[in-house]
């Protein structure tokens, strides 16, 4: 038997679409950054960029377990002395929900030269409307 290598111009893509309502962030994280990758497809080869487009909808009504709202926290540093940000998880959402899906997923996906490609088939609502081509869902 021969090896299977899909060529660039033979891979196909399909637009998926993913209702945060449903789930948990990191459940949600998770399925996302496998159809992003291509995992769900016979096709699959971990040095080439095979995956689908994927489109969440309703990313302010997800769920989060615990009480991580109160006490998950997002850091980020400017490199100066003092220069060190916190901000909740609560506050984050209310601002930009997008942002924490992202961030998951960004943090799901290999960190290789395939993730900048990845993550721009990754589109992000905070509503339920949207005008981009679903085909299918992830359940």
């Amino acid at each position: 038997m021969k090896t299977f290598l899909p060529k660039t111009s033979e891979i196909q893509r399909i637009w998926y679409e993913a209702d945060a309502s449903k789930f948990t962030l990191g459940r949600l994280a998770s399925k996302v950054a496998s159809v992003l990758r291509g995992k769900h497809k016979t096709t699959f080869t971990p040095h080439m960029d095979v995956g689908d487009f994927v489109v969440v909808k309703n990313a302010s009504l997800i769920k989060f377990t615990g009480r991580k709202l109160e006490q998950k926290r997002y850091h980020r540093f400017s490199g100066y002395p003092g220069g060190l940000y916190s901000k909740k998880l609560s506050d984050r959402m209310k601002s930009e929900p997008e942002k924490v899906i992202r961030d998951a997923v960004f943090n799901m996906v290999d960190s290789n030269r395939l993730r900048k490609d990845i993550l721009r088939r990754l589109k992000v609502v905070a509503s339920d409307k949207h005008d981009y081509p679903v085909q299918k869902e992830i359940v």
